[in-house]
């Protein structure tokens, strides 16, 4: 059974509503009665009110739309179950007594919840009550939809603001009814999943394998109408349109060019926001490519199917009275800020501010000295993309992985600047514009400290040619990661980037570690201690470089035993780092290509 983090499975729904009602003054639960009301009750007199409601396990619907300008209350059952009749009919009664001038229930489309809001209003109504019903079913995934029709989905928020603007307004019932009834023949929605979810303290409703999705699936945890291979984000959101509209299914939702759509990117739980953020431009490219216009776009957790991995898009068709509609204020908690503006991905772009003044340049390098570095570069490229795979597993100890994939960007990036110019033969130059290349594209903690330690490597070997200029240019890369910013330059750091001034007496490093911190200084440290030897006289240069690549690499496998002193591997017990420190090893390993 999957890990909740709930106090008790059987009390796990009321918490939840006691949660949001404790931390949103504007809501209050209605006593004996998983009911939740706005907190200005009176302030409907003379207005519809509108109540929603179903199971639990959906959050932040419906509580979350409880406020001025949308719903008036909500009633919930418990996760994935109808709310009882009681239940229901208590509310009706709540807002009746309070002067309502007309009840609207807003249901979506699923036979526990029509019957038991179903036989409520009835109830009600025997007692004189004003009381109507829409039934929502926006679900575009069964092309011959059975007896029970449409389920009712993530679009069941869009009628909550469309009919909680219009009473708001002061319109009529009979107005609402009518105009909400209209919004949602023109609404359609289809679900995606990674995953299947899981109501507390039970299994997963289905299973899917590593590679498999599921299209059309509800918000119950209930299978859908196809099974798929995981396919890119952009594709699988063209398979999701491309099924909501496909005039063959008798539930698709008919979008001709020209039309205009509010567009809902629905997070079903469990999905990223960086996931969530890649398919909403999936989707408003896909539709714009169509001639469609999204007048507005929502994107975030709506209505959710508990852990559920996955999104569902809905789109309404709308006019000017319903993008307004849609624009209209509410107090609800859950609704987006979101702005009065349409969706699109043809936004023009803020000019590239002008850079400085750039240090000069020299000519690119020609001859056999410019095409040995070239060989040497694409050797280091060549080794790093073989052991991006390597480094992202040693890298999984510390938490994020990524360590292989930033070393990856380097490699690539340096590629692109060897086709763009040949690299300067002249070691200082080459150095200098290895850590432009590097603090610009690599990205990452690793990005820095090696523009670190190039660019001071370089300063060092500027008008040098000699072996010992790279055992003391060696140094100076170490001390620059290692430096104490105020001791070593008062007012700047190396790079010309202002010390804050409101903080003159903290020792600020750039890296902060130190041989047998478990980084990749330990492998840097072991090779500049080999280098000295260049200092020597008569020392073989070769015979040097392959001690300090034999040095680094035994350091780079002494790290196995070290505890982290630094970096994110220092918040992990040492227990865990059963491995090479990754950025120990990529040192060892770009070491060891230099020399091939």
């Amino acid at each position: 059974v999957p890990k909740k983090l709930v106090t008790t499975v059987s009390g796990c729904a009321d918490d939840a509503l006691a949660g949001l009602v404790a931390c949103n003054p504007g809501l209050r639960l209605l006593q004996g009665h998983r009911v939740v009301l706005r907190d200005d009750l009176p302030a409907i007199r003379g207005r519809v009110a509108l109540l929603s409601g179903g199971g639990s396990g959906h959050e932040p619907a419906h509580a979350g739309y409880v406020g001025k300008g949308m719903l008036t209350g909500v009633v919930a059952g418990a996760v994935f179950a109808s709310p009882s009749v009681g239940s229901v009919l208590a509310a009706i009664r709540a807002v009746a007594q309070a002067g309502a001038a007309g009840i609207l229930l807003i249901v979506k489309n699923y036979t526990g919840d029509r019957l038991n809001f179903g036989m409520a209003l009835e109830r009600a109504r025997a007692e004189g009550a004003d009381v109507r019903m829409v039934v929502v079913g926006d679900d575009c995934a069964f092309a011959t939809p059975g007896k029970a029709g449409r389920r009712g989905i993530c679009g069941t928020v869009l009628i909550h603001k469309v009919a909680g603007a219009l009473a708001e307004a002061g319109a009529s019932l009979d107005e609402v009814v009518e105009k909400v009834t209209a919004a949602a023949k023109a609404m359609g929605t289809l679900g995606l999943s990674l995953s299947p979810c899981s109501i507390p303290g039970s299994k997963p409703s289905f299973q899917l394998a590593e590679d498999e999705m599921e299209l059309g699936l509800g918000i119950h945890g209930e299978a859908g109408v196809r099974r798929m291979k995981v396919l890119p984000a952009d594709k699988a959101v063209e398979t999701m349109l491309e099924h909501m509209t496909d005039p063959s299914n008798a539930s698709h939702l008919s979008l001709s060019p020209g039309s205009s759509v509010v567009l809902v990117v629905n997070n079903l739980g469990g999905l990223s926001c960086l996931e969530l953020g890649i398919v909403a431009g999936a989707a408003v490219r896909c539709l714009e490519s169509r001639g469609i216009r999204i007048a507005r776009a929502l994107v975030g957790s709506f209505m959710t199917a508990l852990e559920m991995a996955g999104v569902s898009l809905t789109l309404m068709l709308v006019d000017e009275e319903l993008v307004g509609l849609i624009d209209a204020k509410t107090t609800a908690v859950a609704w987006p800020n979101i702005p009065a503006g349409p969706a699109t991905t043809r936004r023009e772009e803020v000019p590239a501010p002008t850079e400085g003044p750039r240090k000069p340049q020299d000519e690119p390098g020609t001859g056999p000295g410019t095409a040995r570095v070239e060989r040497v570069l694409e050797r280091v490229c060549s080794t790093l993309l073989d052991i991006q795979d390597k480094l992202n597993e040693l890298d999984r100890g510390a938490g994020d992985g990524d360590c292989g994939h930033t070393h990856a960007r380097a490699a690539q990036a340096i590629r692109e600047w060897m086709r763009a110019r040949p690299p300067p033969a002249a070691p200082a130059q080459l150095l200098s514009a290895l850590a432009d290349v590097l603090l610009e594209q690599m990205g990452g903690s690793s990005g820095v400290l090696y523009g670190l330690f190039l660019t001071a490597a370089a300063r060092s070997l500027r008008g040098r040619s000699d072996s010992p200029a790279w055992a003391d240019a060696m140094d100076a890369g170490i001390e620059a990661m290692q430096r104490s910013v105020p001791g070593a330059v008062e007012s700047q750091f190396p790079l010309g980037i202002p010390f804050p001034p409101e903080f003159p007496c903290i020792p600020h490093r750039y890296g902060g570690a130190a041989p047998g911190d478990r980084t990749m200084l330990d492998s840097l440290c072991a090779a500049a201690q080999a280098l000295h030897a260049l200092r020597g006289p008569g020392a073989d240069p070769l015979q040097v470089l392959a001690a300090a690549v034999q040095s680094a690499e035994a350091a780079a496998e002494a790290t196995r035993h070290m505890e982290a002193g630094a970096g994110r591997a220092s918040y992990i017990r040492s227990s865990r780092l059963e491995q090479p420190d990754p950025g120990a090893v990529a040192v060892a390993a770009v070491l060891g290509a230099v020399l091939e």
